[in-house]
C-alpha cells in the first residue's frame, strides 16, 4: 500500500501571490479526486507534489520518503500528465514512448519495446503509433498523455484537467482508462470538472483560495446536504432578489427559464421544492464562505 503525505503546505510566488495556505492531504491507493475552481490552486498543489517547484512552507513524504529533500526518489516513482504538455514535431508515437521512456530509465531495449507496445494497446493507440503525436485529436493525445505517465511503472500518479476539452465519448474511454489503472497505485485526479469526481473517485478534497475546505467521500459528503437543498424556477429577472434572501447555490437555465438551488436547513416556503443534493450541491455549497 503506498502512501502520500502532505502536511500544512504553503506557496507564496516572488509576485506575492498565495496559492497554497496551510494544504494538508492523506491518500492511498485508489482514485482520489481534487476538485477546486479555475484559480483555487491545484495546478501549483499538483507542481509541488511532482516537485518541479518547492513550496514556501510543509512537507511532502511518499512511502516514508521526505520528498522536498530527497525529490529524485518520489521522480522514480511518478507518473505526471500536466494541463498542457508539448511534443517534438514529426515523431511517431511509438519513437516518441521508446524516447521518453529512456529518459525514465528504462533501459533495456526488450523490456522498453514490451512496455511501449503494452501501453499503446492499453490506450487503443496501437493503430496510431507510427503517427505523428502532434496530429492526434484532443482525446488521442490525452491518451498519449496517460500512456507516457505509466512509463516505468509508477506508483503515483497526477494528471492535471485530463477531461478538459473532450468530447464525452473520450472523456469515457479516458476515465475508464483511469479507473483500470488506479488499483494498485495512487492517482490524483485534479480537476474543475464535477462530474468526473462524481463518476471516478472514492475519495476528494474541494480546495478553494488555496485552502482544502473538505475532504471525505463523495457520497458521505453528498448525504451531509439530505433535506437542505431546495429548488425553484424563476424569471430571470429575479435572481438577485433571491440571493439577497437565500443561500443561493447555483442557477441555470432549463427549457429557456431559470432554475434556482438554495440551501436551508428548513422548509424555505415560497414554492421551493426539494431537491436531491448530488456532488454539485457540495461543491458550490463549499465555494460560497457564507454557506460554512
Amino acid at each position: 500500500m503506498n502512501n502520500l503525505t502532505i502536511k500544512n503546505i504553503t506557496k507564496q510566488y516572488a509576485n506575492g501571490v498565495n496559492a497554497l495556505n496551510k494544504a494538508s492531504l492523506e491518500l492511498n491507493n485508489g482514485l482520489f479526486g481534487l476538485l477546486g475552481p479555475n484559480g483555487a490552486g491545484k495546478s501549483s498543489l499538483m507542481r509541488t507534489i511532482a516537485t518541479l517547484q518547492e513550496p514556501t512552507s510543509g512537507t511532502v513524504s511518499f512511502n516514508g520518503v521526505d520528498c522536498i529533500q530527497n525529490p529524485q526518489v518520489l521522480r522514480s516513482q511518478l507518473g505526471y500528465l500536466p494541463q498542457e504538455f508539448g511534443v517534438y514535431p514529426k515523431v511517431n508515437a511509438e519513437d516518441l514512448l521508446h524516447h521518453l521512456a529512456v529518459l525514465k530509465g528504462v533501459v533495456s531495449k526488450g523490456e522498453r519495446k514490451d512496455q511501449v507496445n503494452a501501453l499503446l494497446e492499453q490506450t487503443n493507440l496501437y493503430n496510431h503509433r507510427k503517427k505523428s503525436v502532434n496530429t492526434f485529436s484532443g482525446g488521442m493525445r490525452q491518451r498519449f498523455g496517460i500512456a507516457q505517465a505509466l512509463l516505468g511503472a509508477p506508483k503515483l500518479i497526477i494528471v492535471d484537467e485530463p477531461t478538459a476539452g473532450l468530447d464525452p465519448e473520450e472523456r469515457n474511454r479516458f476515465l475508464n482508462l483511469l479507473s483500470e489503472i488506479g488499483e494498485n497505485v495512487i492517482i490524483i485526479l485534479s480537476t474543475h470538472l464535477v462530474e468526473d469526481v462524481r463518476d471516478l473517485c472514492n475519495k476528494m478534497a474541494i480546495l478553494n483560495k488555496g485552502r482544502i475546505v473538505v475532504q471525505g467521500n463523495p457520497i458521505d459528503l453528498t448525504e451531509t446536504l439530505l433535506n437542505k437543498t431546495w429548488v425553484k424556477t424563476i424569471a430571470k429577472s429575479e435572481i438577485e432578489i433571491y440571493q439577497e434572501n437565500y443561500h443561493v447555490l447555483s442557477t441555470r437555465l432549463l427549457s429557456g427559464k431559470t432554475q434556482i438551488q438554495i440551501l436551508s436547513e428548513e422548509n424555505p416556503g415560497n414554492n421551493f421544492n426539494i431537491y436531491k443534493p448530488d456532488l454539485e450541491s457540495v461543491y458550490f455549497s463549499y465555494l460560497n464562505p457564507i454557506l460554512k
